[in-house]
């Protein structure tokens, strides 16, 4: 890799304004001289007064995309810097990653070139090194179980067999413990795989028993000197009882004398929830086909059983619509001189990336075989920027621009009800949608749309004094309804964010919503009528910082949410018993905005990921901290 010609340093003054001060440093490392440029780079922290700078110009800036060029005349000669201040900052930089995400400058002829960053460093106080946040842990009995299972009673043995072997399996038997040998060699390359459908003098045999007094999704093993038997009900709970299998003879090959093999006893398994989701946020970042396809592995290694795919939001529309190719063409591409400009982590070279039809399918029959169901998400009516760059025929063209910006900062960025193209985009999108995606539900998002969208829109005015509605979420609950309508139409379930409740909502019946905001929201929404899975931000967000440690990466704005407060928070909560049927499950969340490696990934998903999947699959008498301390460390990871 060529050294970079020119870096950008930076750190936070926290006196340095209303809400601190960023310091900047360019450096000049190229060779050549360097002068008439301007400099953009990509932060989540805004700058919103463009007259608090020093030894700069603020030239322009759209959500997280931020231009500046130096004093006139200035001249950077090889090994030279320059050093601007940025204030008037839209909120406080807490955490590293708070600042500069990507950069490049715009040469005076016009040409982008990179520029490297470094992280955000602290001025002023002491950064402390983000702290130990998993403990060694504790084990009462040795077996490498994630999550931890319902009942459990078995004696641990002093050696392991080589492999478990089957015994007068069927057909279907067969297939589903290749599938499980497939599972582990993916997760684990190295190791030696746990199954083998060949009889070995140094194994162990498996027997089935096929138990239709098992719920769906419920196993037993039962454990002897010669021989394991999987009992069970339906596919789901067999696939269940031979990754708890797989857990533990792996755990005893890899950690010898820590984990152990089960000699004689039972376990009795079953999930707590019935929705036991991830979700993956692949509009901030674009995550290719296999990276998809190893969460899904992981997401079945830990018996999750939904997968809730965010696909589109501001900074690009991934799935494939054959009707509007736009979307895949336009709408994914960013770059210094495209029609969407860079966002967090894009540089001087063009971006883009998108899901084909054919892609869809694959990662659909892949999670398939896994028992995980796919909820396909397009975020509306709000965080469409990029749809509307795609296809500007979608906007009220007397519409004030800038009327209203998102939180994330982008002007205009919200579908407008009252435009009639905006529902016949919509059955177009749906009609392929439900070809690609054989779940019960499609997630319409509905979050996030600012107050006052749409007020300065002649059209949208005209249809609020006709149907005699009031305000924005007036608008947004008539928008949604209509395509609550749409999906019934095409048999689908409607999922949404917590704010599809807002302005009137839509109705409860097949509708379920997930709380993020907070866990009240939850309560309040099962009040209401509607099935609510728990997603809050203050546990359940995986993009949270884990420590309130400056050098800790991260977002901040649900506050700091550390590995054991994921593990610990209980989705029922307050729930009163009479709405607990509400409550369908927990989900975790990826938002991408930070995950520009898969070390960052890596980083902030694990352990919570499996920390949450023991919340939702574990009872709460049954949950012990250090004991899953003791084992996440043998989890998989991206």
């Amino acid at each position: 890799m060529k050294p970079a010609d020119y870096r950008l340093e930076s750190s936070w003054n926290p006196g340095g304004g209303p809400h601190g001060a960023f310091t900047f440093t360019l450096f000049n490392l190229s060779g050549a001289a360097l002068s008439g440029f301007k400099l953009v780079y990509t932060s989540l922290t805004r700058v919103i007064d463009a007259t608090a700078c020093a030894n700069a110009t603020f030239l322009r800036r759209n959500a997280n995309f931020h231009e500046f060029e130096p004093p006139a005349g200035l001249t950077l000669a090889a090994g030279e810097s320059w050093t601007f201040t940025v204030a008037g900052l839209h909120r406080p930089a807490r955490h590293c990653t708070d600042g500069a995400k990507s950069a490049y400058l715009t040469l005076s002829s016009g040409k982008h070139v990179p520029v490297a960053v470094s992280d955000l460093l602290l001025e002023g106080r002491v950064s402390e090194p983000p702290p130990v946040l998993l403990p060694e842990g504790r084990l009462d009995l040795p077996f490498a179980l994630q999550p931890w299972p319902a009942e459990i009673d078995a004696k641990p043995g002093d050696s392991f067999p080589v492999i478990l072997y089957p015994e007068g399996a069927s057909a279907d038997e067969l297939s589903a413990i290749s599938t499980c040998i497939s599972l582990t060699r993916r997760l684990f390359e190295s190791d030696h795989s746990v199954f083998n459908l060949v009889t070995s003098p140094q194994g162990r045999a498996l027997t089935f028993n096929k138990d239709a007094s098992l719920d769906a999704e419920a196993y037993r093993l039962t454990f002897s000197a010669d021989r394991v038997t999987l009992s069970y009900s339906s596919s789901a709970g067999r696939q269940y009882g031979l990754t708890s299998l797989a857990q533990m003879l792996n755990g005893a090959r890899v950690s010898q004398g820590k984990f152990r093999f089960p000699v004689s006893g039972t376990i009795s398994d079953h999930p707590r929830y019935s929705w036991r989701g991830c979700h993956l946020d692949v509009s901030r970042q674009f995550y290719p086909v296999d990276d998809v396809k190893r969460l899904i592995d992981i997401l079945a290694w830990f018996k999750f059983n939904i997968f809730h795919w965010h696909l589109t939001d501001d900074e690009a529309w991934r799935l494939e619509i054959k009707a509007y190719p736009q979307l895949t063409t336009t709408g994914v591409l960013r770059g210094p001189d495209e029609p969407l400009l860079p966002q967090l982590g894009n540089g001087a070279e063009p971006v883009d990336g998108f899901y084909s039809q054919d892609d869809v399918r694959d990662i659909v029959a892949h999670a398939s075989s896994l028992h995980v169901e796919v909820v396909p998400e397009i975020d509306i009516p709000g965080h469409n920027a990029a749809t509307l760059v795609a296809l500007p025929e979608l906007t009220d063209g007397q519409e004030a621009p800038e009327s209203y910006h998102s939180v994330q900062g982008y002007p205009n960025n919200a579908l407008n009800p009252a435009v009639p193209l905006t529902y016949e985009f919509l059955e177009k999108v749906f009609d392929e949608m439900v070809e690609l995606f054989p779940s019960s539900y499609i997630h319409i998002g509905g979050d996030e749309v600012a107050n006052g969208s749409w007020l300065a829109s002649p059209l949208a005015r005209k249809l609020m004094a006709e149907e005699g509605i009031s305000g924005t979420f007036g608008l947004q609950s008539y928008f949604l309804k209509q395509v609550k309508t749409m999906l019934d139409k095409r048999g689908r379930k409607l999922a949404g964010w917590n704010e599809v409740a807002h302005g009137g909502g839509v109705a409860a019946k097949d509708s379920l919503l997930m709380a993020w905001e907070n866990p009240q929201v939850g309560i309040e929404l099962a009040e209401q009528g509607y099935d609510v899975v728990m997603t809050p931000g203050q546990a359940y967000y995986l993009d949270m910082v884990q420590a309130e440690a400056f050098q800790e990466p991260g977002a901040s704005w649900a506050g700091t949410v550390p590995p054991a407060h994921s593990y610990a928070y209980e989705a029922a909560g307050e729930f009163p018993e009479e709405l607990k049927h509400k409550l369908k499950g927990v989900q975790a969340c990826i938002w991408s905005e930070h995950f520009l490696s898969r070390g960052y990934f890596n980083r902030l998903v694990f352990p919570r990921l499996p920390a949450i999947a023991e919340a939702a699959w574990t009872p709460k008498a049954s949950k012990d901290w250090d004991r899953f301390a003791a084992i996440v460390t043998l989890s998989p990871k991206l």
